[in-house]
């Protein structure tokens, strides 16, 4: 049977051993096993290109899904794509941002966008104040410095417009810096892109810009090497 004396020196041993430091790197292995690593991961938000619709982002979504995201992390802006990059949809993009951000209680969501869905993001990074919101940014085939395809239909289109080489959208994009604020910006582009021509309307200065080799614009939605650098971007 156990003395006072020798029950006291268990007390304290113990009490020694519940406050004692974890090893360096304990506490961050038990936070980052099972599904708690979907946790740590900033939700995304996918904005498609012009006339189509959230339904191009499924093999993305599943490549995501397989690496551990959450079905509740993974969320598809559908918009009117003839509307005004500046007048109209970046601010619609805003706001669902921000629903984004209510929703999940992220401080900050990381955005992929498709062809014309660049421009909306890009605006609402560098004039809309969503740099604070916004951690990564990912273009894929976007006609970051205008498309000369795009004069087909400028007559009838404003999207068109937003998208040729000098419009007032392309204009206001490229003054000063751009890739703004603390985002981190990375583009895939393609020198066998239909849609985008000149190839180098995508890459942006101060973006980690990836040649992701011969693919038809909407190639690029669907490419398993572009699905694994958009995940390796959106992992660091």
């Amino acid at each position: 049977m156990l003395t006072v004396r020798q029950k006291m020196a268990a007390l304290f041993a113990l009490i020694a051993l519940l406050l004692a430091p974890l090893p360096a790197g304990a506490a961050e292995r038990v936070v980052r096993t099972g599904s708690d690593q979907a946790l740590l991961r900033n939700p995304v938000v996918f904005v498609h290109g012009y006339n189509a619709d959230p339904g191009v982002w499924g093999s993305l979504r599943a490549d995501l899904r397989a690496d551990g995201y959450a079905d509740s992390q993974l969320f598809s802006w559908g918009y009117d794509t003839h509307q005004s990059v500046n007048e109209v949809l970046a601010g619609r993009f805003a706001e669902y941002v921000a629903q984004v951000r209510r929703q999940t209680g992220a401080a900050q969501v990381d955005v992929v966008a498709h062809s014309f869905g660049s421009l909306v993001s890009r605006w609402y990074l560098k004039h809309g104040g969503g740099t604070s919101s916004v951690a990564r940014w990912v273009s894929l085939a976007g006609p970051n410095h205008g498309t000369y395809i795009s004069w087909g239909c400028v007559i009838w289109d404003q999207a068109c417009r937003d998208m040729s080489p000098g419009s007032y959208v392309q204009r206001k994009l490229a003054e000063g810096d751009e890739t703004p604020g603390s985002t981190a910006y990375a583009t895939f582009w393609s020198d066998c892109d239909e849609v985008i021509n000149p190839d180098g309307s995508v890459p942006l200065s101060g973006a980690l810009n990836t040649y992701a080799g011969c693919l038809e614009h909407n190639e690029l939605l669907g490419d398993d090497g572009v699905s694994a650098g958009v995940r390796a971007f959106l992992g660091s």
